[in-house]
């Protein structure tokens, strides 16, 4: 009989993913599921061909020029590889892959459920009703921001973003993007293309982050490109922290520039910014777009063929390097 491969499952991941992976691998678990370091995961790559790790995980060039020979693939359990080195992984001659088209409906759900909860000051609703300092009720309280008939202006048109726009179409909003390319007909259905983030910024009423965190596009929402959004706009981030310059966003919400803002990511994860908390019209939640029991199986399953493709000497279909 074949050996198997040794595969480092480096975070807690689904019973059917985990089920899986023991039938055709020798496994190795995270049982505490905490966070390796650098020096842990340099140390685990001597004993392993695989690894299947999260986001948590860092692959920088220094750890990846430690790691050991033995190590040939990183099957990534996320569609981000901003946490990867892609560059110093293939000098190497490490195949990496991600899980992309699989976490596409669980996200825009989110991030539709943050621009709803933003505009409408579920927040601040949710706290009142529980702290029971809900003692009133009149015509002007707990007055919010109607979604419907909106412009909304997306903000990378790829697999999320064209399920968040068909989404927000849903609710009568008219749909705004840009993209490195504009869309074909087909795909685009009538949205309107910026070929520049500041044109599109002008003509939105919402924006939504739905592009990879890369060194083109970090600090994208900046004091300069907020200041072009209509007074009283609401941003929506489902992408990644780096995207978004965060005492910028700050300072948009306590002058009244931005009215709203609906936050999944953060600069630093776990933990989020503790400034966003003083201010009830930033909805945040922490980081769980994709987090839904169907999405965890289909992304532990999309790796877990990467992983399948590469030791039958076929080319992941997910590779990024």
């Amino acid at each position: 009989m074949p050996v198997k491969p040794t595969l480092w499952i480096s975070r807690k991941l689904s019973d059917n993913t985990l089920a899986r992976a023991a039938r055709d691998y020798e496994v190795i678990l995270n049982a505490q599921d905490r966070v390796y370091s650098g020096d842990e995961i340099i140390a685990m790559s001597a004993d392993v061909d695989a690894i299947l790790p999260c986001h948590s995980e860092l692959f920088s060039a220094d750890v990846v020029a430690r790691l050991s020979d033995r190590l040939k693939i990183i099957a990534n359990h996320s569609v981000g590889v901003d946490h990867c080195d892609l560059g110093a992984l293939g000098a190497r001659g490490i195949v990496v892959t991600n899980t992309p088209d699989v976490l596409s409906d669980a996200t825009a759900e989110i991030a539709m459920l943050l621009l709803l909860g933003a505009a409408r000051r579920a927040a601040e609703g949710d706290q009142m009703v529980r702290s029971g300092a809900w003692t009133e009720w009149s015509p002007s309280f707990m007055v919010g921001t109607q979604v419907t008939g909106k412009r909304i202006g997306i903000v990378g048109m790829g697999r999320v973003g064209q399920v968040m726009a068909r989404r927000a179409r849903g609710f009568d909003m008219e749909v705004h993007y840009h993209n490195r390319s504009r869309l074909a007909d087909e795909l685009a259905h009538g949205a309107v293309y910026h070929d520049t983030v500041e044109g599109l910024l002008a003509n939105c009423d919402v924006v939504s982050l739905h592009c990879p965190a890369t060194p083109e596009t970090t600090g994208l929402m900046n004091a300069q490109r907020l200041a072009l959004l209509p007074a009283g706009a609401i941003l929506v981030n489902t992408a990644r922290g780096a995207l978004v310059v965060e005492d910028d966003l700050l300072a948009a919400i306590e002058t009244g520039r931005l009215g709203a803002a609906g936050i999944d990511c953060f600069m630093t994860e776990p933990g989020g910014n503790p400034k966003f908390a003083a201010h009830p019209n930033i909805f945040m939640l922490p980081h769980i777009g994709s987090a839904t029991r169907e999405t965890r199986d289909a992304m532990g399953f999309r790796a877990l063929d990467n992983l399948d493709a590469f030791f039958a000497g076929r080319e992941p279909g997910d590779k990024v390097a």
